[in-house]
C-alpha cells in the first residue's frame, strides 16, 4: 500500500466549513475539515449532489463559505483575497468547448495572459511552451471546434498551465471523453504530477483515475465519508458503492479468480496481479513437484 506524501506547506486548508443552497438553506457542505499539502494529487469522488463540484468552487473562490476558513497558499480566502487566490489556480471543465474564446487555439492559450497584462513577448513565449508541452504545436492556428474532444482538452489544460499556476483542479475533465482521449489526458495528469510543481485536486467517478492519484476522499451528503489512499478505499464495496463507484477490473478479476480457487490477494494494477499469479503458479508447481516426489518414493 502506497504512503500518502506528506509535503509541506499546505496548498489548501478547509476548517469546519459548511455552505448551504441558496434560499433553502439546506447544506451541501456540512462542517468540512480538509488539509491539502502543496504537490499532492488529490481524486474526490461521491454520488451526484454530495458536494464535489462545490468543495472545487470553494476551494477556487467562486464561492465563499458560510461558515468556517478557506486556506489557499497561505492565503484566508474573503472579499478582499479572492483576486489573489485565483490567480494561483487553474480550472479545467468537463466540457472543454465552455473554456474557448478565442479564433485559434494560440488565441485561446493566450486569452488569460492578455487580461494580466502579461508583455506580449512573454505570452508568445508560453504560448510555443506549454504547446510544445501538450503536444498541440500544430493545431496552434486551428480554430477549437474543429478539434476532436482530446485535443481539445489538451488544449484547454495548455490554457491553464500558461497562466502557471500552483493549484489545478480537474471537474469531471475526462468524463465527456471518449476512451482513447481519456488516456491521453490521463497521461497528462500523471505528467504534471511527476514534476512535483502542482496540487492537482481532481473530481470524478472514474475508478482508474482515482487509482493514480496519491490521496482520495469520499463525500456523501455533504460529508467526507473516506479519507486515505486509493486502494484503502476503493477496496470497500459498501462505501464504493456509497460513491456509485464500479468495482476495479483488476479487482474484478482477482475475486473472480478466487472463485475459482486460485489464492492470489486483491490488487489493482495489471503488474501487481501478474506478480500474484506467478507466486501461486511457482508455489503450485513446487507442490506438484514434492508431491510427485513423494508418490515415486
Amino acid at each position: 500500500m502506497r504512503d500518502i506524501k506528506r509535503v509541506e506547506p499546505l496548498a489548501v486548508l478547509l476548517s469546519r466549513v459548511t455552505i448551504g443552497l441558496p434560499f433553502s438553506g439546506a447544506p451541501v457542505l456540512s462542517d468540512i475539515s480538509l488539509e491539502i499539502p502543496a504537490g499532492q494529487w488529490l481524486g474526490i469522488t461521491g454520488m451526484n449532489g454530495s458536494g464535489k463540484s462545490t468543495l472545487l468552487r470553494l476551494i477556487s473562490g467562486l464561492l465563499l463559505a458560510d461558515e468556517g476558513s478557506v486556506t489557499i497558499n497561505g492565503l484566508t480566502l474573503a472579499e478582499d483575497t479572492v483576486w489573489e487566490i485565483r490567480k494561483g489556480i487553474g480550472f479545467v471543465f468537463a466540457s472543454p468547448d465552455n473554456q474557448f474564446v478565442g479564433q485559434t487555439v494560440a488565441e485561446d492559450i493566450a486569452f488569460g495572459m492578455a487580461n494580466r497584462c502579461l508583455e506580449p513577448e512573454a505570452i508568445r513565449s508560453r504560448i510555443h511552451q506549454y504547446a510544445e508541452l501538450l503536444s498541440i504545436t500544430d493545431l496552434l492556428g486551428r480554430h477549437p471546434s474543429s478539434l476532436s474532444g482530446g485535443q481539445k482538452q489538451r488544449v484547454a489544460i495548455a490554457s491553464v498551465l500558461a497562466m502557471e499556476p500552483r493549484i489545478i483542479l480537474f471537474d469531471e475533465a475526462t468524463s465527456m471523453l471518449d476512451e482513447g482521449s481519456r488516456r491521453e489526458v490521463l497521461g497528462i495528469m500523471k505528467q504534471l504530477h511527476a514534476v512535483n510543481r502542482y496540487t492537482l485536486i481532481t473530481v470524478t467517478h472514474d475508478t482508474d483515475e482515482l487509482l493514480e492519484a496519491e490521496r482520495i476522499i469520499m463525500l456523501a451528503d455533504g460529508s467526507v465519508i473516506g479519507d486515505g489512499s486509493p486502494e484503502e478505499l476503493l477496496i470497500r464495496d459498501e462505501w464504493r458503492s456509497k460513491c456509485r463507484l464500479q468495482t476495479p477490473y483488476m479487482l474484478q478479476l482477482c475475486r473472480e479468480l478466487q472463485r475459482q480457487g486460485i489464492g492470489i490477494s486483491e490488487r489493482f494494477t495489471e503488474e501487481e496481479v501478474q506478480k500474484e499469479l506467478w507466486a501461486f503458479i511457482s508455489k503450485t508447481s513446487l507442490t506438484n513437484t514434492r508431491m510427485a516426489s513423494c508418490s515415486r518414493g
